[in-house]
């Protein structure tokens, strides 16, 4: 199976088609920590990550790292630039190791001109950032520091494939970057995690962070809003 194949975006397409894409691509292996994209810089090409995972990051006027997502094997990063013209609008870093292919905007326009239902999916993709964004921006603006906390770790889990009714995150990021997300330090997130442990609405095992309770989560939230005294920043 050739790398491509590991591409979610062409899932649906053929093999043939496959590896007339793969052809249009140059590929290249990055370092953990090295910088793939830098914030501003012209380059329109669009990158999927056929191993290994990245960061999308900022940094405010004071240096201080906002991590806005990561994206894992399978999925892909850039394409905003390669549609709307524009430079940059944030910096990716190789989170491990990965092998990333790389299309220019010329070849991404034409695939999105070929494959309606590829073009769908790059629409659907663009209005989940959109939603997540506007609820992360409600956050920041409504929210203490563990209530933030608390709503990331909601929005991040996803159905736990072998539990029915559960809910897990896989894998589990790191409390530096959970924090750089949610405009908070390391120190609450690991507060948080560790109150919700002791309440036993988590449980930690490996790379899996498991939500035994979203409910409960959820009611530590709304009851976190109704004691203003409690927000912890």
């Amino acid at each position: 199976m050739h790398k491509i194949d590991n591409i979610e975006l062409f899932a649906a397409l053929s093999v043939e088609e496959r590896h007339a894409i793969s052809v249009k691509c140059s590929w290249k292996t990055y370092s953990a920590g090295e910088q793939i994209l830098e914030k501003s810089s012209t380059s329109r090409d669009v990158f999927f990550v056929a191993d290994g995972s990245v960061n999308i990051v900022n940094y405010g006027v004071s240096g201080r790292e906002v991590a806005y997502a990561s994206v894992e094997a399978g999925q892909y990063f850039g394409e905003l630039s390669a549609i709307d013209e524009r430079p940059r609008s944030a910096n990716v870093i190789a989170n491990k190791k990965c092998l990333l292919a790389s299309m220019s905007p010329e070849s991404f326009t034409e695939l999105l001109k070929d494959h309606p239902d590829v073009s769908i999916q790059v629409l659907r993709r663009l209005a989940r950032i959109i939603r997540v964004n506007d609820d992360r921006i409600l956050d920041l603006s409504t929210l203490g520091a563990v209530q933030r906390v608390c709503q990331e770790l909601l929005r991040m889990a996803e159905p736990d494939p072998v539990t029915p009714n559960s809910w897990l995150i896989y894998p589990m990021p790191t409390q530096s970057t959970i924090a750089s997300r949610v405009s908070t330090t390391r120190e609450t997130v690991a507060r948080v995690l560790g109150q919700l442990s002791h309440e036993n609405l988590v449980l930690k095992k490996g790379k899996n962070l498991y939500l035994k309770d979203r409910a409960g989560i959820e009611e530590m939230i709304s009851n976190l809003a109704a004691s203003s005294g409690n927000v912890a920043r």
